[in-house]
């Protein structure tokens, strides 16, 4: 793929009709009107609470098609949103949260994923919960709003088996979110690996949330490039589109079974989405084994002393392109994703972490620097753990 160097193009809406809010669109496009408004130049640009300005980091061009809908190149996950187990979140962080939020949605953010099972303990679907809140409380234009795709994740719970069953689990979705109809519902994992009978029945659940339209396309999370052709071949008799699968996609999980993913997604027309592309934090260069005291606690720490030590070489690779380029290295890993062709939605949980990775858009790496970080990827001793639930 060719990842010449591109210059994003600036451009800011205008301040018409911002009183009276759309309806929402059912169309298989966003409006013409959108593109207009989001990437015209103009004499003033809508200045927001906090300085803040609407203003895309990328060209309308490198806009992804996912399903019946385009997004952004890069988008954002919500995972870290209500998890105190990985992520140590804290309700306190919330009004910053919404700043964060605000803050990625000016810069063209459009795609924004979550899941029914985000959140630990009473704090289950607190994701969901900001999410619509945030969309609600984004004090920009109405253009930008009303373009934000809202994707959530549906968990495959043994309770959940009749088409109802899962219909009744995205209304439940919904009314955390407090919207009527989202852009995509997605099957969280496969059950083809344990429970073989369950995964069919998960099928139809998901047609059937298509089918009472509440959502405009349906995805997938950890499928294998069998179970995908599988399930392609059902939703297609239904005429049900499958607009994107996501997969753990990184400099840490590029191997065979993220290789076969891609070139099913390619063949059959699906878009990728690759979580966790900072593979956990040990991308961006923060932790290290000569300080103990840098790395997380609980699970994310136990893994992280078993992938560090020999990720060195790599790390020291990206800071010589991010040098370079003077970027960070996460604005490295999250670029190498893109130029994958994949759609990476890292997370932030605070603006420090939104600020750096915007700093991925509006550039590429060059077909020489990917070859270089590949090369390096592929000496790493130990490289990322693959989801449990990822299928063949």
């Amino acid at each position: 793929m060719n990842c010449l160097a591109a210059q994003p193009q600036l451009g800011q809406p205008s301040l018409q009709g911002q009183r009276a809010r759309p309806r929402r669109q059912r169309s298989a496009q966003p409006p013409a009107a959108f593109f207009q408004t989001l990437f015209r130049r103009a004499e003033q640009e809508l200045q927001l609470p906090g300085g803040l300005v609407e203003k895309p980091l990328y060209r309308p061009s490198e806009m992804v098609q996912m399903g019946p809908f385009k997004v952004s190149p890069m988008g954002f996950g919500t995972w870290s949103w209500g998890n105190k187990l990985l992520w140590d979140y804290d309700e306190s962080r919330d009004p910053e949260l919404q700043e964060v939020f605000n803050l990625v949605t000016a810069a063209g953010i459009s795609i924004f994923d979550s899941a029914d099972s985000y959140g630990t303990g009473k704090l289950n679907g607190r994701a969901e919960q900001l999410l619509g809140r945030f969309v609600d409380e984004y004090p920009g234009s109405d253009a930008v709003r009303s373009n934000v795709r809202i994707a959530t994740k549906l968990a495959a719970y043994p309770w959940r088996l009749t088409p109802q069953q899962w219909v009744g689990a995205c209304r439940a979705s919904l009314k955390r979110m407090g919207k009527e109809r989202i852009a995509l519902a997605q099957l969280h994992w496969s059950t083809a690996n344990y429970a073989p009978l369950q995964e069919r029945l998960m099928w139809e659940g998901l047609a059937a949330i298509y089918e009472e339209g509440l959502v405009e396309a349906v995805g997938l999370s950890n499928y294998g490039p069998k179970q995908l052709a599988k399930i392609k071949q059902f939703l297609d008799r239904r005429g049900i589109p499958l607009a994107a699968v996501q997969v753990q996609y990184s400099l840490l999980s590029r191997g065979p079974d993220q290789a076969a993913v891609k070139a099913a997604c390619d063949d059959l027309g699906v878009a990728l989405i690759a979580y966790s592309p900072l593979a956990l934090g040990m991308l961006t260069g923060k932790y290290s084994m000569d300080d103990p005291s840098s790395l997380p606690g609980g699970p994310r720490g136990l893994l992280f002393r078993q992938v560090l030590p020999g990720l060195q070489p790599l790390l020291q690779v990206m800071g010589e392109i991010a040098a370079r380029r003077k970027k960070t290295l996460s604005q490295v890993a999250i670029n190498w994703c893109i130029c994958q062709g994949t759609v990476p939605i890292p997370g932030a949980k605070d603006l420090a972490q939104a600020r750096d990775n915007l700093g991925a858009l509006g550039w590429r790496l060059s077909d020489g620097e990917v070859r270089t970080l590949n090369e390096a990827a592929d000496r790493v001793p130990r490289a990322m753990q693959q989801n449990v639930f990822q299928t063949r």
